[in-house]
């Protein structure tokens, strides 16, 4: 089997490549990254020591796109992951649209042309930011607990956001972006003939990650908690009690081999919630008492001034990937948070390198 990784020097690109080599004999992976973001040229050179093709293309391009080698299956990780993109002052608008949907349309159109499948790393941001923000929330152990016994929106279960949850805008540029992706997807794949598959993922975690205050969050709380950074807790109670779910990237590939071998597959949902869940859910103070416990003490202040779209809890319910499929995650949140505190302190400048 071929596949082509896009976006393959970030960490998700990378760490599923590396799990492909892992697991399935035979394979032969190429991948194709625009090296924008800092840190790439690192995961670059260690996959080419694995023996991987790594192209620099862009796939906002269409020529670049082209010029890539025939594969049976792209998987699409490019993307700016920041739900703050296109409003923060560090990427315009427009470039956000470029990355995350002109992107995906000049992929699809090279599956059209190769008839190869098409799989997309989508998000938990596609679901409406209005109803999420107004969720009936308490305090718990230092986190947000939703309180079931109120009035609750559609597709929100026992065990998180469901896929049944509205997905009506807003849902910021960068979830409008992803949306749109999805919803494009399906249709090439309906017209033309090839598989689609979409997986919504909640935070996705692991050492080697690029961990900024507004994407790869644990990796960089974690780091940053260990070099003594500044930290802060932004919003709502200024407490910290917001919640998100994390998932190791490589927990994934069971599901996206099992996707590949089935091909056009009508009997199966083709969007579906991957995450950790509730058992991986935590909240930044727990994390915070986390690595207070890991490093030593560390103080953080408090910033109730709100963040654009940021939401108290989100926490994806994946029961329906184990209905179909049978997955569930495989990694621990404890080894989540263990392998990439190992990782900080293997690389004491990777906070620099990182959120540059």
């Amino acid at each position: 089997m071929k596949l082509l990784i896009t976006g393959v020097c970030g960490f998700v690109g990378s760490t599923l490549t590396r799990a492909f080599l892992e697991s399935v004999e035979g394979i032969q992976v190429t991948g194709v990254d625009n090296l924008a973001r800092s840190g790439s040229e690192l995961h670059r050179a260690e996959l080419q020591r694995l023996g991987i093709t790594v192209l620099h293309g862009d796939i906002r391009c269409q020529s670049d796109v082209d010029s890539l080698p025939k594969a049976d299956w792209i998987i699409d990780c490019a993307a700016n992951p920041s739900v703050l993109a296109g409003n923060d002052g560090r990427t315009s608008s427009r470039q956000l649209i470029e990355h995350n949907l002109l992107g995906t349309v000049n992929l699809l159109e090279r599956c059209k042309t190769t008839q190869a499948g098409f799989i997309m790393l989508s998000s938990s941001r596609v679901y409406s930011i209005p109803p999420l923000a107004a969720l009936p929330v308490s305090v718990r152990a230092g986190a947000f607990e939703v309180d079931l016994t109120r009035d609750l929106p559609l597709g929100l279960t026992f065990e998180g956001i469901s896929e049944a949850f509205s997905t009506r805008p807003p849902l910021s540029l960068y979830g409008s972006t992803k949306l749109a992706s999805e919803v494009l997807a399906l249709e090439y794949g309906a017209t033309f003939g090839f598989p689609i598959w979409l997986n919504r993922c909640g935070v996705l975690a692991g050492a080697g990650q690029f961990g900024r205050a507004d994407q790869g969050i644990f990796a960089y709380w974690i780091n940053s908690h260990l070099r003594r950074a500044q930290l802060r807790y932004v919003g709502f109670d200024g407490m910290g009690h917001q919640v998100r779910d994390c998932l190791h990237p490589r927990d994934l590939v069971p599901l996206l081999r099992k996707q590949m071998n089935a091909g056009i597959e009508p009997t199966k949902s083709h969007v579906l919630n991957v995450s950790g869940g509730l058992g991986s859910a935590i909240s930044l103070r727990q994390l915070t008492a986390w690595c207070d416990a890991a490093f030593g003490t560390h103080s953080i202040q408090s910033d109730r001034v709100p963040r654009a779209h940021d939401l108290p809890w989100v926490v994806l319910d994946s029961a329906q990937s184990q209905r179909e499929w049978g997955w569930c995650p495989q990694t621990s949140r404890e080894e989540i948070f263990t392998e990439i505190a190992a990782h900080a302190l293997a690389h004491p400048d990777w906070l620099r390198i990182s959120t540059a």
